[in-house]
C-alpha cells in the first residue's frame, strides 16, 4: 500500500490509466470535429482525483480548457456553445436514424433517452461570464 493515500499500487495505476486514455482521446477531439473534448477532460479530471490529484489540479488550471472543466467541476456549469453543439448534435444523430428506418421501437427508445440527455444538458446552470450579466455578481447584488 501507498502510505502516503491508502491506496495500492495497483489501483492508483488503474486510476492514471484512464485518465491518460481519457486525456488522449480529448487531445484527439480537439482536432476531430465529431468527437467531445471536454467531456472526455472531465472523465480524466475524476480519475485522476482518485490516482494523482496533482495532475487533476494541472489540468484544472490548463489555459484553453480549464475553466470549462472547473466550472463543470465546481458548479455543474455547461456553457450556452456547448449546450446548442450537444442539443444540436443529437437531434442531427436522430434524423440520420430516423432516415435509415430502423422500427420504430428502436426509434422511440432512442429518442426518449436523447430527450432526457437533451433536457439535462440544457437544465445545467450557465457558467458566470454567460449569465445574463456577463458574471458580474456585483449587478445582481444592486437590484
Amino acid at each position: 500500500m501507498d502510505a502516503s493515500n491508502g491506496m495500492g499500487k495497483g489501483r492508483r495505476r488503474l486510476w492514471l490509466l484512464v485518465g491518460h486514455g481519457a486525456v488522449g482521446l480529448a487531445t484527439a477531439g480537439a482536432f476531430l470535429p465529431i468527437l467531445p473534448t471536454v467531456p472526455f477532460l472531465l472523465v480524466a479530471g475524476w480519475a485522476y482525483a482518485r490516482g494523482n490529484p496533482e495532475l487533476r489540479e494541472r489540468m484544472r488550471n490548463d489555459p484553453r480548457f480549464g475553466r470549462a472543466v472547473r466550472e463543470w467541476q465546481d458548479r455543474g456549469a455547461i456553457p450556452v456553445k456547448a449546450k446548442v453543439m450537444a442539443v444540436g448534435g443529437m437531434s442531427s444523430s436522430f434524423a440520420v436514424l430516423a432516415l435509415s428506418s430502423p422500427g420504430y421501437p428502436v426509434l422511440a427508445g432512442t429518442g426518449l433517452v436523447m430527450v432526457g440527455a437533451a433536457a439535462y444538458v440544457v437544465s445545467r446552470p450557465l457558467p458566470a461570464a454567460d449569465g445574463p450579466s456577463g458574471g458580474n455578481r456585483a449587478d445582481e447584488d444592486r437590484t
